[in-house]
């Protein structure tokens, strides 16, 4: 099966429509040519409603950490997004998001992943996308997980969630934006050929 008829089979499922309140919108962006794989979590509500990955303020975020703007992050064909959940899972009463269910990451990545020959870079966005691709690698916590940042590389990068829930978190370890970010841009620009 082509990645053409991946992206169309995902984009055509319902196997969530039960337990979300809306209708599923799977949401996920990668090419043939994608070298950097976004993996997050899963969608929130302003990209289900506009369809495009990272279209919020976590977004922002991620950006200014890899150095890009949003013409390139969603204009170069090398720059893909695929999340561990592809659909918005419905908001908390308690707050924030549910967590990205895991029979949607069972029932796709494996296929999607196969098809994408070209990544030379994994963001794992979060913990629940660094418990999933690192099965069993990752710290205890996932400040242990992004702090051991350079035992993953150079093809997997750990990073915190870009969300403003976790601006605590950076401010409570500074040595991620010192650290981990200029690599970041340095890797981003190397495969981008800036």
């Amino acid at each position: 099966m082509t990645l053409d008829a991946i992206l169309s089979d995902i984009a055509a499922c319902r196997a969530c429509a039960p337990y979300v309140p809306h209708t599923p919108r799977p949401v996920t962006r990668v090419r043939q040519e994608t070298r950097i794989l976004i993996c997050g979590q899963a969608p929130g509500r302003l990209v289900h409603e506009t369809g495009l990955p990272f279209n919020d303020p976590s977004g922002v975020r991620l950006r200014q950490w890899m150095g890009v703007d949003r013409e390139t992050f969603y204009g170069r064909p090398e720059i893909g997004v695929a999340a561990m959940a592809f659909c918005f899972p419905g908001t908390n009463p308690k707050g924030g998001d549910y967590p990205p269910p895991p029979r949607c990451a069972a029932l796709w990545r494996p296929q999607l992943l196969a098809r994408l020959p070209n990544v030379e870079l994994t963001l794992l966005v979060g913990s629940y996308a660094q418990a999933w691709a690192l099965e069993g690698l990752t710290g205890k916590t996932m400040t242990d997980t992004v702090a051991a940042w350079r035992t993953f590389g150079p093809n997997i990068l750990p990073l915190p969630h870009p969300s403003w829930r976790n601006t605590a978190w950076l401010k409570r370890n500074p040595w991620f934006e010192e650290e981990v970010t200029p690599y970041l841009r340095q890797r981003v620009a190397g495969i981008l050929g800036a």
